[in-house]
């Protein structure tokens, strides 16, 4: 418990909730109307959550039986390391719940997920222009310096 809120894995019966915060977390991004995910990636990325094969995780943040925020996180190998990294890849709070510490707290949370995993490291990436999140992010970890590049194909 945290400030009156707990962080908790997913749960099946979350689905509506997650499925809004997952719908403001992709609005944010620019991802809705005709630029919206298809349904199947969401209803894939949910599944994935409760597949003991699939290295992808969610935590959720609730209150009195509401959730406020969400995180989802994977482990994958790399050649710097032995041990799996930790890749934050969402993390969304209501707009309603924002400034309560939910975001800190869900990565704070992701954290304790990757030492329990033997992961040495969590890293994750906004875009340049969420600056409210990233005065929080400079408080919890350090920027790397990278650039990241991408190509669609």
């Amino acid at each position: 418990m945290t400030d009156n809120f707990l962080v908790r894995p997913l749960k099946r019966q979350d689905y509506e909730q997650w499925l809004f915060l997952w719908e403001g977390y992709n609005r944010f991004y620019g991802r809705f109307d005709a630029t919206a995910l298809p349904t199947a990636i969401t209803q894939m990325t949910w599944e994935r959550f409760f597949d003991a094969y699939e290295p992808v995780h969610a935590l959720v943040a609730e209150k009195d039986g509401q959730l406020l925020g969400l995180t989802h996180y994977l482990f994958h190998r790399s050649t710097t390391a032995i041990e799996p990294s930790c890749y934050l890849q969402d993390l969304f709070t209501s707009e309603a719940a924002r400034g309560l510490g939910i975001g800190s707290a869900l990565i704070e949370a992701v954290y304790a997920q990757a030492r329990q995993a033997g992961s040495p490291r969590v890293y994750w990436q906004t875009h340049e222009t969420n600056a409210t999140a990233m005065r929080v992010y400079d408080k919890m970890a350090e920027r790397s310096g990278f650039v990241v590049y991408r190509k669609l194909l």
